[in-house]
């Protein structure tokens, strides 16, 4: 039976400076894996960097602003110049912006959209590029953070639903395109978790009383996801693809 191991891996992690980002990075280094991490935010970085170190792993800062395609490139090329080919992506930057459809900017619209939908398919098409390219496209991990508002309706969140709905479908896509290739690409959706997107309303009163009624009356903790990201970048996933992975401790039951 093959060993869950990302040793000799090169992961590339977006959204890497804070959360469930920086929780990935941390999983996969202490799996072998040499890791790049990815943010728009390159200062925040540097306190992840030397922690990683510290516990005797390999890790990359670099600047990256998913919805920009130059940028994308650019981190890419950084990635390689340091660890050699990115065989391991996993596309988690996000934004959000809630309220009523009736009051959401264009603005705040084509923020969300950029980087939650075209974000995920600048990230996921360079490293595809670049696996397709190198011959080795069989070692190819991608892990698309979508979310549950991508596979249901969550009251005030309609541009945020949209984006992750099209990262779902993007995720499905590509795992189809790149069947042949035997790069693996699987989507996971997780539910209500304490983050900086959403920290704000969570610790309201409002929050407060909607957490109160979910099923099990809780958030998820932010290694919730842990062990299936660190299956799905693994060399045992080699037989998964095309997966829409639900984890969202029962709050959306139907």
């Amino acid at each position: 039976m093959t060993q869950l191991t990302h040793g000799g891996r090169v992961a590339l992690i977006t959204g890497a400076s804070s959360g469930i980002g920086a929780e990935f990075a941390r999983v996969l280094s202490r799996g072998g894996a040499r890791v790049v991490l990815a943010a728009r935010r390159a200062d925040r970085l540097s306190a992840l960097v030397a922690e990683i170190e510290a516990a005797g792993g390999q890790a990359l800062a670099v600047s990256m602003d998913v919805s920009d395609e130059a940028s994308v490139i650019a981190g890419y090329d950084a990635a390689e110049a340091h660890f050699g080919l990115v065989d391991t992506v996993i596309a988690n930057a996000g934004v959000n912006a809630d309220g009523p459809a009736t009051e959401l900017s264009i603005e705040e619209f084509d923020q969300i959209q950029a980087v939650n939908s075209r974000g995920v398919f600048l990230t996921a098409r360079e490293g595809g590029r670049r696996l397709l390219a190198s011959g080795k496209s069989d070692r190819g991990r991608m892990v698309i953070l979508a979310s549950m508002g991508g596979l249901h309706a969550l009251t005030g969140l309609v541009a945020y639903c949209a984006s992750k709905a099209s990262a779902v479908m993007l995720g499905r896509a590509l795992a189809n395109e790149w069947s042949r290739a035997r790069i693996s690409v699987n989507v996971v959706c997780p539910g209500y978790m304490l983050t900086d997107i959403n920290e704000e309303w969570f610790t309201s009163e409002a929050g407060q009383k909607m957490i109160s009624k979910l099923p099990r009356k809780r958030l998820m903790p932010i290694d919730a996801l842990s062990p299936t990201i660190s299956y799905l970048t693994s060399d045992a996933a080699a037989y998964a693809t095309g997966a829409v992975i639900q984890i969202d401790d029962g709050q959306h039951i139907d």
